[in-house]
């Protein structure tokens, strides 16, 4: 089994019983790997961003127990730490860690986006968002013109929502 797929059996694990987080973390994963290769990137960047998709949530579970609250400042300030653990505990290289770690810290800030692995993670969480929490079509298309800069997260968006 590759390190993602472990990877994702710790996330998994991590929260355990809780349907809608393990959902949600996979189909981000799914589109975040997607629009990776599409966009022709290196295998370690694609494995980063893999494992930042897979983990990218993690903080809210933290966030929660200590504030009883996980928006996304919490998410990305409690994110860290839990997602250096699951990945660490499966293998991957510090350095991939390192940069996984940091887009968790920043999936929730949208300016001065500083690299395509980023970039990559804020528009596949945006693309299962939408959905997740029924955006109306004028705010998918105001995401959409502010947030997505990948010509293949471009089309994915097309695809699905179709506006």
């Amino acid at each position: 089994m590759k390190k993602t797929e472990k990877l994702i059996f710790e996330t998994m694990k991590f929260f355990e019983g809780d349907e809608k987080r393990i959902q949600h973390f996979i189909k981000v994963h799914s589109l975040a790997k997607l629009i990776a290769k599409g966009e022709e990137l290196d295998k370690e960047t694609i494995e980063t961003v893999e494992a930042a998709a897979i983990v990218h949530d993690v903080g809210i579970k933290p966030a929660e127990e200590k504030f009883g609250k996980c928006d996304g400042k919490l998410q990305e300030s409690e994110g860290p730490f839990p997602a250096w653990k699951l990945m660490n505990k499966v293998g991957f290289s510090t350095k991939v860690m390192d940069r996984a770690c940091y887009l968790v810290a920043h999936h929730h800030s949208y300016e001065n986006v500083d690299g395509i692995d980023l970039q990559i993670l804020i528009e596949a969480d945006f693309l299962v968002n939408a959905y997740e929490d029924g955006l109306s079509d004028s705010a998918k298309m105001s995401g959409f013109e502010n947030l997505f800069k990948t010509r293949t997260g471009k089309e994915l968006f097309s695809l699905i929502y179709k506006i």
